[in-house]
């Protein structure tokens, strides 16, 4: 005991000698300057408490020549003290029940935070110490413990009380503060919340903002971290879905009339037409009221749940502006006699319920001991009930609700704590704490671990790492015909649910400002159809972009594809550019009218031909038909007739078989035609070139005979007789011009030889590289034209040269053979068919080149059966006209040469050298009889 009495009284004399130090060194740095409630005495347990009564702080006026004091407050917030008295309601309520801490009196201290930060940390400061000057580190207070605060409020209110009772591991149980910063245990250790994390809150507003299909959104946001925090998830979540944001302005936490006017300018410029706001009443006010001072209209506003039901913000002539709000509220409840105790409070309990009273009133109130009413003072007996203020209307208790749960969590840890067994506890030891003396950090056990039901709601409530599960209703600001807002709950939302069953909202529920039934659009640019593509703007959102047509052969069959899909080879685009559709297949068809047409043509003039060839057979033995090789005829007309019916092989659908007959068939019957004209021709030129010899020759001795007439003339010797001085063999070969060098046999192996090494030609290119059919896709874009691939360019080149090179040596031949005088000059005919056929095939290739699919071939065969007709007609005609319609000049004098004119215009043909004899006679004689 001795031992025991000595250490008490060192104890004592070094807490003497400590309180001595402490009083020569401490000093009060500043005075704080707070509104309050408390109700402390003889209590148990004291509960702390911190609401935004007013909204701001009063200007300082900076005079630094006395002691500092906080500022006071200003801006009476009726919502806010109508939390507050929530509280006391609670708290009362609790007290008064026999099952909820049965032996223990809770009682309280509220502080005013004023919407501010400095006034928050004052608050917390003072509470912890105990007593009004506050003392860091120490609780100089006597009396009951402190449990747990329930604030502060904003977020950015309960972040700087959060860092600061963290640090002694005091419970904060916050009802308003939804950032998501403050989810953090290892920045806030001790904080929780009865009211949502706002990361269900934006994830709440990005779906809304998807389900309505709006890719062009403006935000506005508070400048606190309730503000920032809020829309930075909002933002990162819709971006990451494709919604652009079209302008991001922060309000200011100061009352700045040059921000405000720039953000109604930013507004009113806009194109979006929705705008989340992520803000609490107080600080989005000032917005509001300029916007209705520039009659902003045609907006849908998203509301964060800070102000989807506040007062401030509705109010009298906002529903041209805000008609149609929809906002995301945490639950609402009845909470059965609040509305009493809100109605039936003492304006002279407490300086905050006064100001409150005149405030409400506009007036003074009288002290209490005053008698009389003078004007502008209150008796303080004023009926609440009568008045329709956001104070006692209690027709949605969201926030208030959460200050009552906030309030019933704390008292349930409590009544845990009071009631643990001994031997069972939680603490080392498995001790358990005493309710008359615990610390901070033994109640925080049984906060985190709590779990109730709320009075006349039945809510259950736990926290999971300091959150409750994240429950909103969907609230819709309808316009009432009398142009009040009512707000009407239009769907759920639950962040706990399964993705797919976390919203559920009735959209026809919802009126939309101005009252339309279609939820309004908001985006940058409007969706691309199928058929187009999104083309990007340079330098602006992804949101903003052109709708680009998909090219020829592309399409798209989505809105608002990123990119237009290339068709396979065998399809193509249909004009909506959406589908692809099979190519059309085309080929010059036997059944189509084209088709039709070149087999009729083709058709007759094979049978023209052979009925030709059937005049030929019918006079084969006339002069006519023997004058220059009937076999030849036969076999000209052969091969024309084999032009004209290959000419059908080229329609149709190609085949193998068609490719390689078609094109044969047609160099070879043009060889054959061809160099069978060219025998032909060269007879007529070594014809022409003998006639032209012999008359040359008579010429020569006409003018000898001459010569020597005039000199037997001039010699005076009539006795003279001069005689024919030609050759016998000379005079011989002119009078029988029909004896030719080249005789029908030549004729007939030109066109052997000629053919056949066009023939050799064909079989070798069948052989090497023949023709066969191609589906071409690159002519023409929505077409597969099907036709035959010549195999090698080289090959038909040379093939179609050597036929050109008989038809250019045919031509020359029937050229210089061409002023062969005779009453049939066939080499006229042959010259006027070989240039006919030059005509055709020269107009061929322009046509040819110009052309695309089935025209091609048409073009083709009509160049085919045009020089056919033309050498048919040009060569065959005169023949036949003779044979059919002058069969009288179908004679052996005529098929001779005819007499030359006396003029000598002629140029000289076989009749000419037949009488060339006979004329220089003539003249000699006729010279001697006029001597």
């Amino acid at each position: 005991m001795e031992i025991g009495h000595f250490l008490l009284g060192l104890c004592a004399l070094f807490y003497s000698y400590t309180s001595v130090s402490a009083e020569s060194t401490c000093k009060l740095k500043a005075k704080f300057n707070l509104n309050s409630y408390k109700d402390v005495e003889k209590k148990q347990v004291v509960i702390g408490g911190m609401f935004p009564v007013h909204k701001r702080i009063a200007s300082s006026d900076g005079n630094t020549s006395r002691v500092p004091v906080s500022s006071g407050c200003e801006g009476f917030n009726f919502r806010t003290f109508r939390w507050t008295q929530t509280m006391l309601f609670a708290i009362n309520e609790i007290n008064q029940r026999d099952d909820l801490l049965p032996n223990t009196d809770l009682g309280y201290v509220i502080y005013d935070s004023c919407f501010t930060i400095s006034k928050a940390v004052e608050g917390t400061l003072t509470y912890l110490t105990g007593q009004d000057e506050a003392v860091p580190n120490y609780r100089c207070g006597t009396g009951a413990p402190l449990a747990a605060l329930v604030g502060a409020g904003g977020s950015d209110l309960s972040i700087a009380t959060a860092r600061i009772l963290g640090l002694y591991h005091f419970p904060q149980v916050s009802y308003f503060s939804t950032c998501s910063a403050l989810e953090s245990k290892f920045q806030f250790p001790t904080f929780l919340r009865t009211i949502p994390n706002d990361k269900h809150q934006s994830t709440a507003i990005a779906k809304l903002v998807l389900h309505f299909g709006w890719t062009w959104v403006g935000t506005i946001a508070a400048d606190d971290d309730y503000g920032k925090y809020g829309i930075k998830d909002f933002k990162e979540q819709v971006e990451e879905a494709g919604v652009c944001i079209s302008f991001s302005e922060t309000l200011p936490k100061v009352h700045s009339p040059e921000d405000i006017q720039r953000i109604v300018q930013t507004v009113v410029e806009a194109t979006a037409k929705i705008i989340v706001v992520f803000s609490s009443d107080v600080d989005l006010s000032p917005l509001i009221l300029e916007l209705l001072q520039h009659n902003v209209t045609n907006r849908t506003w998203i509301a964060s749940e800070a102000w989807v039901t506040s007062a401030l913000i509705n109010q009298p002539g906002v529903s041209p502006l805000l008609g149609g709000t929809l906002g995301f509220g945490v639950k609402r409840a009845d909470i059965p006699g609040l509305q009493r105790h809100l109605l039936d409070i003492d304006p002279y309990d407490d300086p905050l319920t006064e100001e409150f009273w005149e405030t409400l009133f506009n007036c003074t109130l009288r002290p209490r001991s005053a008698r009389g009413v003078a004007d502008g003072l209150c008796t303080g007996s004023e009926s609440l009930a009568q008045l329709r203020n956001t104070y006692s209307d209690v027709s949605q208790l969201r926030i208030t609700y959460s200050v009552y749960k906030a309030v019933y969590a704390v008292a349930h840890a409590l009544h845990n704590l009071e009631h643990c067994v001994d031997g069972q506890g939680p603490f080392i030891g498995i001790g358990c704490a005493d309710i008359s003396s615990f610390e901070p950090w033994q109640l925080m056990y049984y906060l985190k671990n709590v779990r109730f039901n709320v009075p006349h709601t039945d809510e259950e409530i736990y926290f999971d790492d300091g959150d409750v599960e994240g429950i909103y209703d969907i609230i819709n600001w309808q316009v009432s015909s009398n142009g009040e807002i009512s707000y009407v709950t239009v769907g759920h939302y639950n962040g706990s649910a399964a993705p797919e069953d976390r919203m559920t909202i009735m959209n026809e529920s919802i009126l939309w400002n101005n009252e339309m039934l279609e939820p309004p659009r908001s985006v940058c640019s409007e969706n691309c159809q199928p058929g187009t593509r999104k083309g990007i703007r340079q330098g602006e959102p992804v949101c903003c972009f052109d709708c680009i047509p998909c090219a020829d052969g592309e399409i798209s069959n989505s809105t608002n594809a990123r990119a237009c899909i290339l068709c396979s080879y065998e399809d193509w685009s249909n004009d909506a550019h959406d589908t692809c559709v099979p190519k059309i297949i085309e080929f010059l068809a036997f059944g189509e009218p084209l088709g039709i047409t070149l087999i009729v043509i083709s058709a007759f003039g094979a049978l023209v031909t052979i009925a030709v060839g059937v005049v030929f057979v019918a006079n084969i033995g006339t002069p006519l038909v023997k004058a220059n090789d009937a076999l030849l005829s036969f076999s000209l007309l052969f091969a024309l007739v084999v032009t004209f019916l290959c000419s059908i092989v080229f329609l149709g659908e190609p085949q193998h078989w068609s490719c390689m007959t078609s094109q044969v068939a047609l160099a070879l019957g043009f060889a054959l035609c061809l160099s069978s004209i060219m025998g032909k021709a060269a007879v007529l030129m070594m014809r022409a070139q003998a006639l032209k010899a012999a008359r040359n020759r008579a010429k020569a001795a006409a003018k000898a005979a001459k010569a020597a007439a005039e000199a037997a003339a001039n010699s005076g010797n009539p006795d003279v007789i001069v005689t024919n001085t030609i050759n016998n063999n000379e005079a011989s070969a002119c009078a029988n011009p029909e004896v030719d060098s080249l005789t029908f046999g030549h004729q007939r192996a030109i066109a052997a030889v000629a053919t056949l090494i066009q023939a050799i030609a064909c079989t070798v290119w069948l052989i090497i590289l023949p023709p066969h059919p191609v589906e071409n896709t690159s002519a023409q874009n929505i077409k597969i034209i099907l036709e035959c691939d010549e195999g090698s360019v080289v090959f038909i080149c040379c093939i179609f040269a050597y036929d050109i090179l008989l038809a250019l040596l045919a031509f020359v031949f029937a050229f210089i053979a061409r002023k062969l005088e005779d009453h049939f000059s066939e080499a006229k005919c042959v010259t006027f068919g070989m240039l006919v056929f030059f005509i055709v095939w020269i107009s061929f290739v322009p046509a040819y080149l110009s052309t695309r699919g089935k025209f091609m071939v048409a073009v083709q065969i009509f160049a085919i059966l045009a020089s056919s007709f033309g050498l048919l007609t040009c060569i065959f005609l005169p023949k036949c006209y003779v044979l059919l319609v002058k069969p009288e000049r179908n004679v052996e004098e005529m098929m001779r040469p005819r007499a030359k004119p006396r003029d000598g215009t002629s140029t000289g043909t076989s009749a000419s050298l037949a009488t060339a004899g006979t004329e220089v006679t003539a003249t000699i004689a006729s010279t001697s009889m006029n001597d």
